[in-house]
């Protein structure tokens, strides 16, 4: 039965495809048995809980392979329909790759290779972290292994091997990664661009290295698997061998990596596998199967979770409500006792940012997260000590210089819940963390990124350092809230408004310099993504619109248009993707039309030509000199920015 469970699993996917005309068959035909063994002897999962914090998570870091991972899930009862799978890659349930929240049993949105395995290390990462927290001798509550598959080209990319290597660092052993060793990618042999000692590459990184032979082999597999979760003090890798595209006349090839295989292939490999089914017709015993063996094992597990649950409430009432508000989500943000500090504040928005996240921390055990290597400019650290294999309850994590693999990771933790994670770097980095930025966004989740030294006020380290166009590249992500904070005021609003979000991502861009706080600037302003900070007193003769630390020269500028006889309003504008969320109505209040206004931001003006057609911003790169001269010789005074007002 065996066979004919597997089989199913490889020729569902690949009609599928052939259905789509478009997939990827290889890996299905390769790693089908692998995920079989793995479902059926070890994950532990509720289909119909699949928000269970204690189950066991499967992420398909080769997410090409989706069409093995919605086989699998329909067999094991999750919300995948046989018309679902007709359906694979169109719109629907059934996306190319996998997608978090739009597919039953999917774990993470994964396809950009690299970015599920570094999933899986965040997730391996929060339940030691909250195992620590919550698990008692005699009850265990938080208990899951995290389980991904991965490629030969998960494992060329950078931040997979960034990801991996922490997870080496911080023993994360409950962490089991599959590797589908084929020797083969979409040009072709692996050897063409890789020639790597796996096993002394990964035990060199701090894993477990166990080596199947035989891709096909169940019992070997299970074996390793077991192997690996007997391992007490480091992550475990298993080398895989297999063929791709198993059963078909181009087996081994990299023709059958990223193209349908066709009707009369499938049909000989039919013959091959002995499966007589015409495409989509599975019979009753294949379901059977799996129910006995995955559905109805995981609802076992799960039944027996709630009675350990029931008995933790009753032992650890205390500990049990704070679990139950860490899945909640919940955070308090006293705004009270924060702006009894801002008042007095002349600080850069960093400094107040990590004072504010010091505070929140205390308050709040479910903010966990670090910096890359620059906890001491970011200010972004966490809380009780460092995350470590020791001290797994240290709520500060060293990514060290890994700003990539920090992005996934916070991703992961994320994604596992119970958890508000954050990371921190300089913002001319943001471009190493994009693409889990944008995967966050598109994931619906609300990881934090605090990013520092946000422009040309960065000063000497020069123009590598000097964010230019990362505003406008990071706006331009759907479902992203970037926040530049004026002042104390609105950096403490910003932290509320990230930590508060559950469904948006947050990026919050702070200066290095100090800017002056101000009594105008408020939550309740940043909150509607704009408002007005320095009103016209009598009549409206120009809109000064400014973000972050554009704002104070905004204000010094009003100041000196107003000796010129000039009355001008200034707007302050920390998150473009709040104001434009805003009534019609409010927006046009705040910069109605037919008003002169001129933009300000030490960044590419791109972001702002939606608003107003005059914007005086940064069109070249920024330059390695003292802060104050560089905004002089970019022309970021008042002086220059009147002139330019009265010019337009």
């Amino acid at each position: 039965m065996e066979i004919k469970a597997i089989n199913a699993l490889r020729i569902l996917g690949v009609d599928a495809i052939n259905q789509a005309n478009s997939g990827h068959p290889g890996i299905v035909l390769g790693a089908a048995p692998m995920v079989y063994t793995l479902f059926t002897k070890h994950l532990n999962v509720n289909v119909k809980k699949e928000d269970w914090i204690s189950r066991d998570r499967f992420i398909l870091s080769a997410g090409h392979g989706s069409a093995l991972l919605y086989a699998i899930n329909h067999f094991a009862g999750y919300k995948i329909s046989l018309d679902d799978i007709k359906n694979f890659r169109q719109i629907g349930n059934t996306p190319g790759h996998p997608e978090y929240g739009h597919t039953s049993g999917v774990e993470t949105t994964s396809g950009p290779l690299g970015q599920g395995v570094s999933n899986a290390v965040g997730m391996a990462i929060a339940e030691a972290h909250l195992a620590s927290r919550f698990n008692k001798e005699d009850l265990n509550i938080i208990n899951n292994y995290t389980y991904a598959l991965v490629g030969d080209g998960d494992l060329q990319e950078g931040v997979a091997l960034e990801a991996m290597s922490l997870a080496g660092h911080l023993g994360l052993n409950k962490l089991i990664v599959l590797f589908d060793s084929n020797d083969i990618q979409l040009d072709g042999p692996v050897n063409l661009a890789y020639s790597e000692n796996h096993k002394m590459k990964f035990t060199a990184m701090g894993w477990n290295y166990i080596y199947v032979e035989d891709g096909n082999d169940v019992k070997a597999i299970d074996r390793a698997i077991k192997k690996a979760k007997k391992q007490t003090d480091k992550p475990s890798i298993i080398e895989i061998k297999t063929v791709i595209g198993y059963g078909t006349n181009v087996q081994g090839t990299s023709k059958v990596h990223g193209s349908p295989i066709g009707m009369d292939e499938a049909k000989n490999l039919r013959t091959t596998l002995g499966w007589e089914n015409d495409p989509f017709v599975i019979d009753e015993d294949v379901y059977a199967h799996y129910k006995k063996l995955v559905t109805n094992r995981g609802s076992r597990a799960y039944s027996k979770w709630k009675k350990q649950l029931k008995a933790y409430s009753e032992a650890y009432p205390q500990d049990y409500q704070l679990l139950k508000d860490f899945l909640k989500g919940k955070v308090t943000v006293n705004l009270d006792e924060l702006n009894a500090y801002a008042q007095t504040s002349k600080d850069a928005t960093r400094n107040v940012s990590g004072k504010v996240l010091d505070h929140v921390s205390k308050q709040n055990l479910n903010i966990i997260g670090g910096s890359a290597d620059l906890t001491s400019s970011t200010k972004a650290k966490g809380s009780d000590g460092n995350f470590t294999k020791a001290t797994p309850q240290g709520r500060n994590i060293n990514f060290g210089v890994r700003e990539h693999a920090m992005g996934a990771i916070v991703n992961g933790i994320t994604l596992y819940g119970g958890l508000k994670a954050f990371s921190g770097a300089f913002f001319v980095f943001s471009d190493y963390m994009k693409p889990a930025l944008r995967l966050a966004a598109i994931m619906n989740i609300p990881s934090i990124a605090v990013f520092t030294h946000d422009s040309i006020g960065v000063g000497e380290d020069g123009p590598t350092h000097q964010p230019i166009e990362q505003l406008a590249g990071l706006r331009a992500i759907p479902n992203f809230n970037v926040i530049r904070p004026a002042d104390a005021n609105e950096t403490i609003a910003a932290w509320k408004i990230a930590l508060e979000s559950k469904t948006t991502p947050t990026a919050l861009v702070l200066t290095r310099q100090n800017v002056k706080n101000y009594d105008t600037t408020s939550y309740d302003g940043v909150m509607k993504g704009a408002y007005i900070v320095s009103k016209e007193e009598k009549r409206l003769d120009g809109i000064l619109l400014a973000t972050g630390s554009e704002v104070e020269l905004a204000m010094e500028t009003k100041a000196l248009l107003k000796e010129k006889g000039l009355d001008i309003r200034v707007v302050s504008m920390p998150s473009m993707f709040l104001f434009d969320k805003m009534p019609k109505k409010y927006q046009e209040s705040i910069l109605p039309k037919g008003v002169k206004t001129l933009a300000i931001e030490m960044a590419s003006p791109m972001s702002f030509y939606k608003y107003t057609q005059n914007v005086y911003g940064m069109t070249t790169f920024g330059a390695s000199t003292k802060a104050e001269i560089a905004f002089e010789h970019f022309g970021f005074t008042k002086e220059n920015i009147a002139k330019v007002f009265t010019e337009i």
